[in-house]
């Protein structure tokens, strides 16, 4: 897991997970201007020449140099270590190359737990989000999503919390498949407390990952932050249900600004809860009902989705003269051969051997000279109408 990243890179990088905030483009500039090693050292200096860390005030810096005077690498690397987990930086084998895509605002480094490995497992993963507080409906529908993208061998990507995220994950569990679940907090914190069982077999099966070090705690600015890992981890992004204000809805533009698909299922229009769906799809988003459709837009050349179309009818089956025929006869009643003609727009000899082969196919019966619809094909039945 180290080639290519120092044993001294590796500690810079712990200790800045406990110093910059997730997302921190400030202190992405820094690392990148001056590498890990030296940004520390220059945090850690008993003195700070002005300027050397530019676009940030004195109280900011300051605010810097405390945590990092504070931060304590091997106490972190230990405890990760005994949780059965590890610490990942750019340029480790395992690192998922697409995160580079976020800039500046890269991770500095990644914990993680579980045993599978991450850059692999992300070049084939989606995201399913929405929200906390969904419906029975985004339930079943982001369960269904998690075991249809598990079985068809995707890595199923979410945040572990309540509602959309927990169902998402827990389908993918059930069939045995592999998801990831990207925290907001420590990999050895559980949030929610109430999916400390759900975290415990995640890590069993797939993995946690988070940016922040062990026994970080969540805040609002890390649930927003940490979206943005989601996005960039995956190959697209789909939002079950949201509000108009929703974290799942920040998921899914930033998937759509780093050139990743953007999906929604549509709910109910008179629910709240899809309002921020609709909005995304009428402007931005591919609309997906179910893992097929999710795979053939994200999946390689020939993943398509099945054909969708209503049952095949006996009456779609007719020829055009019998279907002209059968949709003259009137509803009630019954017509002459040469008035059902005219109304069809055909000779009567036309008409009458239409009629004749009508009957044979048990469309319409006869009486004397004149005919009329089954009793099968009366008005509101599928062969007279072709379904409803």
């Amino acid at each position: 897991m180290t080639a290519g990243v120092s044993d001294e890179e590796r500690m810079a990088r712990a200790a800045l997970t406990r110093v910059v905030e997730p997302g921190d483009e400030r202190a992405g500039r820094w690392l990148a201007r001056h590498g890990a090693v030296e940004l520390m050292a220059r945090l850690t200096a008993p003195a700070l020449p002005e300027g050397t860390l530019p676009g940030a005030g004195e109280r900011r810096v300051e605010g810097y140099r405390i945590r990092a005077a504070a931060a304590c690498p091997e106490r972190d690397l230990d405890t990760v270590a005994a949780a059965g987990g590890r610490f990942l930086c750019p340029g480790d084998p395992e690192w998922p190359g697409q995160l580079d895509d976020l800039g500046e605002a890269r991770p500095v480094g990644l914990w993680v737990r579980g045993s599978p490995d991450l850059r692999i497992w992300a070049l084939r993963s989606v995201a399913v989000v929405g929200a906390r507080a969904c419906t029975p409906y985004g339930a079943h529908i982001a369960a269904s999503l998690g075991t249809g993208l598990a079985e068809r061998g995707w890595v199923v990507v979410s945040g572990a919390a309540h509602g959309v995220d927990g169902a998402a994950h827990r389908g993918a569990l059930a069939a045995g498949g592999a998801t990831v679940a990207v925290l907001a907090c420590g990999v050895d914190v559980v949030y929610p407390r109430a999916h400390a069982e759900l975290v415990g077999r995640i890590v069993e099966q797939g993995l946690v990952i988070a940016e922040l070090p062990p026994g970080a705690h969540p805040t609002r600015g890390r649930f927003v932050t940490r979206n943005r890992v989601i996005a960039a981890l995956t190959r697209g992004t789909v939002v079950v249900e949201a509000e108009y204000r929703s974290g799942s809805l920040v998921t899914a533009r930033a998937a759509q600004r780093l050139g990743r698909f953007t999906m929604g299922v549509p709910g109910p229009v008179t629910s709240g809860l899809s309002a921020g769906v609709h909005e995304l799809l009428r402007a931005e988003a591919v609309l997906v009902t179910d893992a097929d459709e999710v795979v053939e837009l994200v999946g390689d050349i020939g993943d398509l989705a099945p054909a969708r179309r209503g049952p095949v009818l006996p009456r779609d089956l007719l020829r055009p003269g019998c279907a002209r025929i059968l949709d003259a006869l009137p509803a009630r009643g019954a017509l002459g051969g040469p008035d059902l003609a005219r109304r069809a727009g055909t000779t009567p000899d036309e008409a009458l051997a239409r009629l004749y082969e009508l009957h044979s196919l048990g469309f319409v019966e006869r009486h004397g000279d004149h005919w009329q619809l089954a009793t099968a094909a009366t008005p509101g039945s599928n062969a007279r109408r072709g379904g409803t």
